[in-house]
């Protein structure tokens, strides 16, 4: 076998496809303000700048999978990876908010495209034993990205100007989109049954795990933004310091993410994504109870390696339920596990801050715990009585 035929060269091409979304996103965050003020963009401006990203993601996600599911996985890699880096060039070149905007929209559009599709990729060529592995693989990538992203866009802006972090985004994806196009993907399209959307997602364990999903995707975009309000108001920690906190476990969750995606090969991704909200829902509180930068380090850590139980582990538990349905739309399914997450990335901000600003972030933390647990029941009752009705 050739190295364009290889899996393992198709499993490295999406993680570097992810990895170039991740840093896409992130390498955006110390520069897009800046941009935005030169343009004479107000601060509700700036926020509506940032939140347009998520409207293409939600929109784009499960058509985006269900045309893979049509065509092939191929053509629709390169054109997302295309379109992120005519999104970034743009973001470069763009003399007016009209065109941020456009140039955002179609980023959160070229990551649909490039989270459904390679996912779908990686559920085409493994099977239900293997894809825990190959999910952890990718998150790695990912957890790197989140780790770099902001330092190395701000580094960019320091030595090359406000143009020189997208104008290394364009040549990253570009070279990605090259590589899917050398890549030989296996034509699943002409060997399986395209089934409905409706179908899919009325499939009782695929809307559990998109359940679970919204829960984590919730709870962590919830976390971000009070926690950091939490560490400095009532313990004081600076700006730096925060960034160490969020910093030291998006090293542990690189690390953590290919352990548990053997753990879900061997145990059942079902299974190690239950164990993960739980365990998650079982550390959340602890967090208010902080009491030094040191503590706050290691209680994040706590709290992030359970919440990457539950997030690997899911990866794998979407391809496992649309196998285990007899279904062949993996494109639909992923498209469907993007939509949740970035449902409860929209969410999740808005719903934290409500709560924090009335009952403050230990109540926020012991609230919102039971609402995970409660989550963890349905998807387990849903499990179940999709076991009963396979037996029957």
């Amino acid at each position: 076998m050739s190295l364009r035929d290889s899996r393992a060269v198709a499993v490295a091409l999406v993680t570097v496809a992810t990895f170039t979304d991740i840093v896409a996103y992130t390498i955006a965050v110390p520069v897009l303000p800046d941009l935005s003020r030169r343009l004479g963009a107000s601060p509700t401006t700036i926020g509506l700048l940032f939140a347009s990203f998520g409207v293409t993601l939600l929109t784009v996600s499960i058509p985006m999978g269900a045309v893979s599911d049509r065509i092939g996985r191929k053509a629709p890699m390169v054109g997302g990876l295309a379109a992120l880096a005519a999104a970034t060039l743009l973001f470069a070149f763009a003399d007016g908010l009209a065109w941020l905007f456009a140039a955002r929209l179609v980023q959160g559009a070229a990551d649909a495209v490039t989270w459904v599709v390679g996912f779908a990729l990686i559920a085409d060529l493994y099977g239900d034993e293997e894809r825990g592995r190959m999910a952890g693989i990718v998150m790695s990538g990912t957890s790197v990205a989140v780790m770099i992203g902001p330092s190395l866009g701000g580094w960019l802006y320091e030595i090359g100007g406000i143009r020189m972090p997208f104008l290394f985004v364009t040549a990253l994806s570009a070279a990605a989109a090259g590589g899917f196009m050398w890549l030989r993907v296996p034509p699943t399209h002409a060997t399986r049954e395209i089934v409905p959307i409706r179908t899919v997602i009325g499939t009782p364990a695929i809307a559990s795990c998109a359940i679970a999903v919204i829960a984590v995707a919730a709870t962590l975009s919830m976390l971000e933004p009070v926690m950091a309000l939490h560490l400095s108001t009532r313990l004081g920690v600076g700006p730096a310091r925060i960034g160490l906190v969020f910093g030291v476990a998006a090293v542990a969750t690189t690390i953590l993410n290919p352990i548990y995606g053997r753990l879900a090969d061997r145990w059942g991704a079902r299974r190690l994504t239950l164990i993960g909200l739980v365990l998650e829902a079982s550390v959340l509180p602890f967090l208010s109870q902080a009491w030094s930068f040191e503590s706050a380090v290691g209680l994040n850590v706590l709290h992030a390696s359970m919440a990457a139980l539950a997030i690997t582990p899911s990866l794998a538990y979407m391809g496992e339920a649309t196998s285990a349905a007899g279904i062949g739309s993996f494109g639909v399914s992923y498209g469907l596990y993007n939509m949740a997450w970035g449902a409860g990335l929209l969410g999740g901000p808005a719903l934290g801050g409500f709560l924090f600003e009335r009952i403050g972030f230990g109540r926020l933390a012991l609230v919102w715990a039971p609402v995970m647990i409660a989550v963890t029941l349905l998807i387990a009752r849903a499990g179940r009585r999709a076991s009963v009705a396979r037996a029957v």
